[in-house]
């Protein structure tokens, strides 16, 4: 018997519930922003706090399997999510999705002879004899060496009207910064903080999904967590050496695709880590 076709969601309908965390994540923001004037400084202090450990959570849980596989099969439902994504966060989702291509086609490489690698992000791009940067100063600079030029370009060679639909992102996005600062300045400053600090969390997230492992080997690109817990509330990024192997794996197969490959992985000196990637620091401390 032949299977009915889903219905709003392209691939699987556990996409639902990254999209309905993503909307909650929305509401979240707007409730801490509503009631900032009202709530003594150590609440909204703690509000902040999760505030930018939710946009690491976002980035690389909601937002990183959206942008690998939409969730939904509607081309304007998944561009009216990216700018919900985008307002929630700060950023261009649109330029997000390029530059996490371009992540994907370098894979954290090494510098090459003239200084430079393929991956915009990798941690070896500003390290110093063939080392990778510090993971403090890779979290707290990454923000800022963006190229939106360069990524704008890059989108535009496939399609200038999804170019235009990130500056139309950026555009949005910081013109909501500039507003809370139009309604308080204090808010402003508040918000600008904790959005900040969480981008660097999102950072040094990253920095830890590929520290230790090895550039050369496809199936070893990146490292991994199985930590249950972890895998459940980050949508399973913790496979991560497994997603760099097969980069449109969707979420809910990554552990069927663990299984498959162990063998190999371990064959090939994969990094497994305890520690979810938020706190891949702890590991060394460990060992």
């Amino acid at each position: 018997m032949k299977k009915s076709p889903r219905f709003l969601f392209a691939y699987s309908y556990w996409d639902v519930i990254p999209a309905v965390a993503g909307v909650l994540h929305g509401l979240y923001l707007i409730i801490i922003l509503l009631f900032f004037k009202q709530l003594p400084f150590w609440a909204n202090l703690i509000l902040g706090f999760i505030y930018a450990f939710s946009i690491s959570w976002n980035v690389n849980g909601i937002s990183h399997n959206f942008i690998h596989n939409a969730y939904f099969k509607s081309f304007w439902l998944n561009r009216l999510f990216s700018l919900l994504e985008s307002m929630i966060m700060g950023f261009s989702q649109t330029m997000y999705e390029y530059v996490h291509r371009q992540h994907h086609i370098g894979n954290n490489d090494r510098l090459n002879e003239q200084g430079e690698t393929i991956d915009w992000i990798s941690i070896y791009g500003f390290g110093k004899n063939g080392e990778p940067e510090h993971p403090i100063k890779y979290a707290l600079l990454s923000y800022f060496r963006d190229d939106p030029k360069r990524i704008y370009g890059l989108i535009r060679k496939h399609s200038l009207w999804l170019a235009n639909f990130a500056i139309f992102e950026v555009i949005l996005s910081f013109g909501f910064i500039i507003g809370l600062f139009f309604i308080n300045w204090k808010l402003g400053i508040y918000y600008v903080f904790f959005y900040y600090l969480g981008h660097s969390l999102s950072a040094l997230n990253g920095y830890y999904e590929h520290y230790g492992a090895n550039p050369d080997k496809p199936i070893a690109w990146a490292v991994s967590c199985y930590n249950k817990l972890f895998n459940i509330l980050w949508f399973k990024n913790g496979y991560h050496a497994e997603h760099h192997y097969r980069p449109k794996q969707h979420w809910t197969k990554m552990h069927e695709l663990h299984v498959k490959i162990k063998d190999n992985q371990i064959k090939e000196g994969v990094k497994v880590i305890n520690w979810p990637h938020q706190i891949g620091f702890m590991q060394s401390k460990t060992k």
